[in-house]
């Protein structure tokens, strides 16, 4: 971006930080006299003068006389830098006049401010009973006892601190507070008094603010007081890092200097482009030459020394992840984004066509419910991928291990379940290529902080014309148990191969175990022909995850249930679309659904599989992705 732009920038951004709106103010009392005016006038002169106080503080009484004085402070939320401090009070001093014109009391909120004024001293003074203001999120619904427990105790510990000083020095009675609630979700408190108040004052105006705030009994709530104020959340509304942020004299000087040296920088920039242009065209050429990816036509591409630097050189600290196909690095590219860089091994089985397909298919889509695909790097026999950075591991992690499964509320996973479901619907319908992935599976799936589900590893996707809906292959890649009996056996896959995928996937999310590792006492050997047996003696609930205790919607089970069945329909053409999945998954009436038959690989404890499958000796069966399997 050109210096002067940059500077317009800066400029339009000032601007608006200027005009922010209150959150409250409050005016009383008439009809001042002209020399009260006039000391109102030097008093919010001397508070704008002293806007940039390091303690974010400052108490002023303009004028002599009993009744023409006027006194005033300004407090400054403990969290913010200066600058921000300064500019919020001087809008403060800018609006107040104007909001309560010819008042003789007043006082105003911001989000990074307070400022007052009256005709008496309310220096040093509580007044929480005077004037207050309480607000709350509106909710669809009342949080539970245990949360607003949880609350009422933090908010205690937190204005026990701010009455003993905070612990954030210069004088500041200010602290904030956060406590997790669940596995993902945490609560953030923030108080503050005005330091001109004791301790014991402060901690009454505390006590008095937080049992305002708590009887709103919400998902968050503030209650503001003229000398302490209150505030919780379910997310970060306050700055932890405790920075200083640029002053004004810094904006002035990222505004001048590049307007000054701009022709200069602008000849440089001009001309470094015009290589770097050059190169990359060279550099593009050469990859489409040795891996048939163009760079135009995918995402960023990374040269290896790059990738190197951002991994710290695949270091043992910065791997998260190791497969059959290679291992995965944390990183954090130059532009401070977290990602995640898969790296190939030359053993892998992933070769240069699945390479080149992963890269050119999920460059193309673009869904919450995806996994994005930032860049790559093909140098020599490196390849590698990078993707958007995904916190919480893939699902197979809390769904099939004991210890973690207990975090998978039945509310979750049916959200996980919606999730994957327009995911897959994107693919198939709404996206503008029809993509079949071919190896959908619990370990494909990769959950975001907040345990939304993304589809991932698009190396054995397929795209078929828009109008065509079906192929054929001679080279059968996916994961035994996922796979749908037409494309295992005859090698022919369609829209509804990724069905019969979800149909198992969804099965497993409901009982928290893996379709081929599942084993009970009458020696049913999958979980297609025990869930297909309890179906059909009306128990679908016995296939439910033992984790989950009686915290789950019944009717949403056997909702998941009848879905999961029809989607394994051993016949194709029997199994729903994804647009009909979606539309039962937010249907209320079961009534008109087809009932479902006995699945493909149906089997009863005595009897041999309906189907076999008939699998090369290099194909393992406990749930490994196939590279290559040639139907026999």
């Amino acid at each position: 971006m050109h210096p002067p732009i940059i500077g317009f920038f800066v400029l339009i951004t000032l601007f608006i930080q200027t005009t922010s709106q209150p959150v409250k103010y409050f005016c009383s009392t008439y009809n001042p006299t002209t020399t009260y005016a006039a000391n109102l006038n030097s008093l919010l002169s001397a508070l704008s003068s002293n806007a940039n106080r390091q303690n974010g503080f400052c108490n002023f009484t303009a004028g002599a006389g009993d009744h023409d004085t006027v006194h005033g402070l300004f407090m400054c939320r403990g969290d913010v830098s200066t600058a921000e401090c300064e500019t919020c009070v001087n809008q403060a001093c800018t609006d107040i006049p104007l909001l309560c014109p010819q008042k003789k009391n007043a006082i105003i909120w911001y989000d990074h401010c307070m400022l007052r004024y009256s005709e008496t001293s309310v220096f040093g003074m509580a007044g929480q009973a005077a004037v207050q203001f309480s607000t709350h999120n509106p909710g669809n619904d009342t949080p539970t006892a245990k949360f607003m427990e949880l609350v009422a105790e933090n908010l205690d510990e937190m204005g026990t601190r701010v009455a003993g000083g905070g612990g954030y020095g210069s004088g500041k009675k200010f602290a904030t507070q956060e406590a997790n609630f669940t596995a993902f979700e945490r609560i953030y408190c923030l108080g503050q008094c005005t330091p001109d108040l004791s301790d014991s004052d402060c901690r009454k105006c505390m006590e008095s603010a937080i049992k305002e705030v708590v009887a709103k009994a919400a998902w968050g709530s503030r209650t503001l007081f003229p000398s302490c104020n209150v505030r919780y959340e379910t997310y970060r509304f306050y700055d932890t890092q405790g920075r200083s942020r640029n002053s004004y004299s810094k904006v002035i000087i990222a505004i001048v200097v590049p307007v000054i040296i701009g022709i200069i920088l602008f000849i440089a920039v001009f001309c470094f482009v015009r290589i770097r242009n050059v190169k990359k065209r060279n550099t593009t050429t050469q990859t489409t030459q040795m891996t048939g990816v163009s760079a135009e036509e995918s995402t960023s591409q990374y040269d290896f020394a790059t990738v190197r630097a951002i991994t710290n050189d695949f270091s043992h600290e910065s791997k998260i992840g190791q497969g059959g196909y290679g291992s995965v690095y944390k990183g954090l590219l130059p532009i401070g984004q977290e990602v995640a860089v898969k790296r190939l091994s030359r053993s892998s089985g992933q070769g240069a066509q699945e390479f080149k397909n992963e890269v050119e298919v999920v460059a193309k889509l673009q869904h919450r419910n995806l996994v994005r695909l930032l860049g790559f790097c093909s140098e020599g026999e490196e390849k590698i991928l990078i993707y958007e950075f995904v916190p919480n591991k893939s699902l197979d992690y809390f769904l099939f291990d004991l210890e973690q499964q207990h975090l998978l509320e039945w509310s979750m996973r049916y959200q996980i379940i919606k999730g994957i479901a327009r995911g897959l619907l994107y693919l198939h319908e709404d996206s503008r290529l029809r993509i079949i992935h071919r190896d959908l599976k619990a370990s494909n799936i990769l959950l975001d902080a907040k345990m939304n589900p993304k589809i991932a590893d698009f190396g054995m996707a397929r795209i078929v014309g828009v109008d065509q809906s079906q192929g054929s292959t001679n080279r059968i890649v996916g994961t035994y148990g996922y796979m749908s009996p037409e494309y295992a056996m005859h090698g022919e896959f369609s829209v509804k191969s990724d069905v019969f995928s979800f149909g198992v996937l969804l099965l497993e999310i409901i009982a928290g175990k893996k379709n081929r590792s599942f084993c009970q006492s009458n020696k049913v050997q999958d979980l297609l022909s025990y869930a297909w047996e309890q179906w059909r003696d009306s128990w679908p609930l016995k296939i439910l995850d033992p984790a989950l205790g009686e915290s789950y919607a019944i009717n949403e089970v056997v909702q998941c249930v009848h879905i999961g069945l029809l989607c394994v329909q051993e016949d194709a053409d029997e199994r729903p679309t994804m647009t009909d999945v979606m539309l039962m998954l937010n249907s209320y009436s079961t009534s008109n659904w087809l009932a479902p038959h006995q699945p493909a690989f149906y089997r009863s404890g005595n009897e041999k599989m309906v189907r076999e499958i008939k699998l090369d000796q290099s194909m393992s069966v406990n749930e490994v992705s196939i590279s290559e399997l040639y139907p026999r």
